[in-house]
Protein backbone atom coordinates (compact mmCIF):
# COMPACT_ATOMS: atom_id res chain seq x y z
CA UNK A 1 0.00 0.00 0.00
CA UNK A 2 1.84 3.45 -0.92
CA UNK A 3 2.83 5.29 2.21
CA UNK A 4 1.36 8.58 3.48
CA UNK A 5 4.85 10.27 2.71
CA UNK A 6 5.27 8.85 -0.91
CA UNK A 7 1.66 10.22 -1.35
CA UNK A 8 2.48 13.43 -0.68
CA UNK A 9 5.16 13.52 -2.37
CA UNK A 10 4.12 13.80 -5.78
CA UNK A 11 2.12 16.99 -6.26
CA UNK A 12 -0.64 17.14 -8.31
CA UNK A 13 -0.35 18.73 -11.54
CA UNK A 14 -2.07 19.98 -14.13
CA UNK A 15 -2.23 22.21 -17.33
CA UNK A 16 -4.62 23.93 -19.64
CA UNK A 17 -3.88 21.12 -22.41
CA UNK A 18 -3.39 17.64 -19.91
CA UNK A 19 -5.83 16.34 -17.39
CA UNK A 20 -4.95 15.93 -13.96
CA UNK A 21 -2.03 13.16 -13.62
CA UNK A 22 -2.98 12.65 -9.71
CA UNK A 23 -4.96 13.54 -6.98
CA UNK A 24 -4.67 14.29 -3.23
CA UNK A 25 -5.17 11.02 -0.96
CA UNK A 26 -8.92 10.28 -0.02
CA UNK A 27 -9.65 10.24 3.61
CA UNK A 28 -10.64 7.04 3.27
CA UNK A 29 -7.08 5.77 2.41
CA UNK A 30 -5.88 8.39 5.66
CA UNK A 31 -8.28 6.69 8.00
CA UNK A 32 -7.12 3.03 7.06
CA UNK A 33 -3.21 4.03 6.96
CA UNK A 34 -3.27 6.05 9.84
CA UNK A 35 -3.86 2.68 12.52
CA UNK A 36 -1.29 0.70 10.82
CA UNK A 37 1.36 3.38 10.81
CA UNK A 38 0.55 3.82 15.17
CA UNK A 39 0.81 -0.40 14.90
CA UNK A 40 3.42 -0.80 12.98
CA UNK A 41 5.52 1.98 15.20
CA UNK A 42 4.35 0.48 18.45
CA UNK A 43 5.66 -2.50 17.78
CA UNK A 44 8.84 -1.57 16.34
CA UNK A 45 9.82 0.40 19.14
CA UNK A 46 8.20 -2.88 21.62
CA UNK A 47 11.17 -4.91 19.09
CA UNK A 48 13.43 -2.37 20.09
CA UNK A 49 12.65 -2.38 24.10
CA UNK A 50 13.67 -6.29 23.19
CA UNK A 51 16.72 -5.59 21.90
CA UNK A 52 17.63 -3.69 25.10
CA UNK A 53 16.51 -6.74 27.32
CA UNK A 54 18.57 -8.76 25.62
CA UNK A 55 21.85 -6.64 25.56
CA UNK A 56 21.50 -6.25 29.32
CA UNK A 57 21.30 -10.23 29.67
CA UNK A 58 24.72 -10.57 27.28
CA UNK A 59 25.82 -7.92 29.08
CA UNK A 60 25.53 -9.51 32.56
CA UNK A 61 27.04 -12.71 30.63
CA UNK A 62 29.58 -11.04 29.38
CA UNK A 63 30.84 -9.23 33.54
CA UNK A 64 30.45 -13.11 34.76
CA UNK A 65 32.83 -14.21 32.50
CA UNK A 66 35.56 -11.71 32.86
CA UNK A 67 35.29 -12.36 36.29
CA UNK A 68 35.78 -15.89 36.62
CA UNK A 69 38.55 -15.76 33.78
CA UNK A 70 40.70 -13.21 36.29
CA UNK A 71 39.53 -15.22 39.10
CA UNK A 72 40.71 -18.41 37.52
CA UNK A 73 44.73 -16.65 36.07
CA UNK A 74 44.69 -14.88 39.34
CA UNK A 75 44.95 -18.58 41.31
CA UNK A 76 46.87 -20.01 38.57
CA UNK A 77 49.35 -17.41 39.16
CA UNK A 78 49.13 -17.56 42.56
CA UNK A 79 49.73 -21.33 42.76
CA UNK A 80 53.19 -22.21 43.45
CA UNK A 81 52.77 -20.20 47.28
CA UNK A 82 49.08 -20.95 48.44
CA UNK A 83 49.02 -22.95 50.82
CA UNK A 84 47.04 -26.25 50.28
CA UNK A 85 47.39 -27.64 53.75
CA UNK A 86 47.16 -31.72 53.74
CA UNK A 87 46.55 -31.66 49.74
CA UNK A 88 50.36 -30.16 49.60
CA UNK A 89 51.31 -33.68 50.07
CA UNK A 90 49.45 -34.92 47.25
CA UNK A 91 52.07 -35.78 44.31
CA UNK A 92 51.03 -33.10 41.16
CA UNK A 93 48.80 -31.49 43.20
CA UNK A 94 49.96 -27.77 42.16
CA UNK A 95 50.32 -28.94 38.21
CA UNK A 96 46.90 -30.46 38.03
CA UNK A 97 45.83 -27.58 39.84
CA UNK A 98 46.99 -24.88 37.33
CA UNK A 99 46.22 -27.53 34.53
CA UNK A 100 42.51 -27.45 35.71
CA UNK A 101 42.13 -23.22 36.02
CA UNK A 102 44.51 -23.01 32.86
CA UNK A 103 41.53 -24.94 31.07
CA UNK A 104 39.13 -23.03 33.14
CA UNK A 105 40.56 -19.68 31.46
CA UNK A 106 39.69 -21.31 27.85
CA UNK A 107 36.56 -22.29 28.82
CA UNK A 108 35.70 -18.72 30.00
CA UNK A 109 37.52 -16.75 27.11
CA UNK A 110 34.94 -18.96 24.61
CA UNK A 111 32.14 -17.91 27.07
CA UNK A 112 32.67 -14.08 26.81
CA UNK A 113 33.26 -14.65 22.79
CA UNK A 114 30.24 -15.47 22.59
CA UNK A 115 28.77 -12.73 24.70
CA UNK A 116 30.07 -10.16 22.96
CA UNK A 117 29.03 -11.99 19.52
CA UNK A 118 25.44 -12.30 20.79
CA UNK A 119 25.93 -8.18 21.37
CA UNK A 120 26.93 -7.29 17.84
CA UNK A 121 24.21 -9.49 16.79
CA UNK A 122 21.75 -7.40 19.10
CA UNK A 123 22.96 -4.28 17.18
CA UNK A 124 22.06 -5.58 13.86
CA UNK A 125 18.80 -6.34 14.80
CA UNK A 126 18.66 -3.01 15.90
CA UNK A 127 20.00 -1.24 13.17
CA UNK A 128 17.31 -3.06 10.88
CA UNK A 129 14.21 -2.23 13.43
CA UNK A 130 15.08 1.40 12.97
CA UNK A 131 15.31 0.78 8.86
CA UNK A 132 12.10 -0.42 9.09
CA UNK A 133 10.20 1.94 11.21
CA UNK A 134 7.60 3.76 9.44
CA UNK A 135 6.18 7.47 10.98
CA UNK A 136 3.47 8.96 10.03
CA UNK A 137 3.62 12.99 9.36
CA UNK A 138 2.77 14.16 13.10
CA UNK A 139 5.82 12.17 14.81
CA UNK A 140 8.70 12.57 11.95
CA UNK A 141 11.69 12.38 14.73
CA UNK A 142 10.56 8.76 15.87
CA UNK A 143 12.67 7.67 13.10
CA UNK A 144 15.77 9.74 14.13
CA UNK A 145 15.05 8.92 18.18
CA UNK A 146 15.07 5.18 17.39
CA UNK A 147 18.55 5.86 15.25
CA UNK A 148 20.16 7.91 17.77
CA UNK A 149 19.60 5.14 20.43
CA UNK A 150 20.85 2.75 18.01
CA UNK A 151 24.30 4.79 17.56
CA UNK A 152 24.87 5.15 21.48
CA UNK A 153 24.66 1.12 21.72
CA UNK A 154 27.14 0.89 18.93
CA UNK A 155 29.59 3.38 20.64
CA UNK A 156 28.98 1.22 23.34
CA UNK A 157 29.76 -1.88 21.71
CA UNK A 158 33.10 -0.20 20.89
CA UNK A 159 34.31 0.28 24.08
CA UNK A 160 33.16 -3.54 25.00
CA UNK A 161 35.02 -4.78 22.31
CA UNK A 162 38.04 -2.90 23.91
CA UNK A 163 37.72 -4.76 26.92
CA UNK A 164 37.46 -8.32 25.31
CA UNK A 165 40.05 -7.60 24.09
CA UNK A 166 41.99 -7.23 26.88
CA UNK A 167 40.49 -10.23 28.53
CA UNK A 168 40.55 -12.23 26.23
CA UNK A 169 44.48 -11.55 26.13
CA UNK A 170 45.27 -12.31 29.63
CA UNK A 171 47.29 -15.86 29.39
CA UNK A 172 48.03 -16.19 25.84
CA UNK A 173 51.29 -16.64 25.10
CA UNK A 174 54.20 -14.47 24.78
CA UNK A 175 54.94 -15.12 21.09
CA UNK A 176 54.34 -11.78 19.05
CA UNK A 177 52.23 -14.69 17.08
CA UNK A 178 49.79 -14.28 19.78
CA UNK A 179 50.15 -10.56 20.50
CA UNK A 180 46.22 -9.33 19.72
CA UNK A 181 45.69 -6.19 17.90
CA UNK A 182 42.60 -4.17 17.77
CA UNK A 183 42.45 -5.13 14.18
CA UNK A 184 42.62 -8.98 15.53
CA UNK A 185 39.33 -10.90 14.35
CA UNK A 186 37.66 -12.12 17.39
CA UNK A 187 35.51 -14.64 16.13
CA UNK A 188 34.82 -16.10 12.21
CA UNK A 189 32.96 -13.36 10.29
CA UNK A 190 33.38 -10.71 12.48
CA UNK A 191 34.20 -8.26 10.21
CA UNK A 192 31.05 -8.79 8.33
CA UNK A 193 29.20 -8.62 10.81
CA UNK A 194 30.40 -5.00 12.30
CA UNK A 195 30.09 -3.77 8.34
CA UNK A 196 26.42 -4.51 8.72
CA UNK A 197 26.56 -2.86 11.76
CA UNK A 198 28.45 0.09 10.05
CA UNK A 199 31.28 -0.36 12.42
CA UNK A 200 33.84 -1.39 10.25
CA UNK A 201 36.35 1.13 8.38
CA UNK A 202 37.36 0.11 5.12
CA UNK A 203 39.92 2.91 5.16
CA UNK A 204 41.84 1.66 8.17
CA UNK A 205 40.81 -2.28 7.45
CA UNK A 206 39.56 -2.36 10.95
CA UNK A 207 36.74 -2.23 13.55
CA UNK A 208 36.21 1.23 14.08
CA UNK A 209 38.09 1.75 17.50
CA UNK A 210 36.42 3.50 20.81
CA UNK A 211 36.22 7.44 20.49
CA UNK A 212 36.49 10.08 22.40
CA UNK A 213 33.52 13.02 22.84
CA UNK A 214 35.63 15.13 20.63
CA UNK A 215 35.70 12.25 18.41
CA UNK A 216 39.46 11.33 18.74
CA UNK A 217 40.65 7.96 18.78
CA UNK A 218 44.74 6.81 19.16
CA UNK A 219 43.82 3.27 19.36
CA UNK A 220 45.51 1.84 16.10
CA UNK A 221 48.66 1.38 17.35
CA UNK A 222 47.44 0.06 20.67
CA UNK A 223 48.60 -3.72 21.85
CA UNK A 224 47.23 -5.72 24.38
CA UNK A 225 49.92 -6.90 27.22
CA UNK A 226 49.25 -10.76 27.60
CA UNK A 227 50.94 -10.92 31.07
CA UNK A 228 49.74 -7.95 32.86
CA UNK A 229 51.57 -6.99 36.18
CA UNK A 230 49.54 -8.59 39.67
CA UNK A 231 48.32 -4.67 40.38
CA UNK A 232 47.30 -4.48 36.82
CA UNK A 233 45.14 -8.10 37.30
CA UNK A 234 43.57 -6.39 40.78
CA UNK A 235 42.23 -3.24 38.64
CA UNK A 236 41.06 -5.74 35.81
CA UNK A 237 39.10 -7.56 38.47
CA UNK A 238 37.20 -4.73 39.11
CA UNK A 239 36.48 -3.82 35.60
CA UNK A 240 33.76 -5.94 34.61
CA UNK A 241 31.54 -4.92 37.70
CA UNK A 242 32.56 -0.81 37.43
CA UNK A 243 32.43 -0.64 33.43
CA UNK A 244 30.17 -3.90 31.88
CA UNK A 245 27.48 -3.42 34.01
CA UNK A 246 27.62 0.26 33.47
CA UNK A 247 27.26 0.21 29.37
Amino acid sequence: METLDSALSTPSRTTDSKPQTSSPLPPSVLRQWRPKAQRNLRNQWSQLASCKNRWSSASSAGRSHATALVNSHLSQRYMPDMKLGVLSDMPGIRKQACLKLFKRQELQRSKLLLSYKDMVGIISDMINLSRSMKCFLKVPNNKKFAEELVEMFSLELCLKRLLVLEFMSIGYETSEVKQLHWSTQLYDDEFKDLRDCNLYCEVTNGPIPPRLRDGRSDIGALRFDNQPDPEVLQVMYLIPHFLLNSL
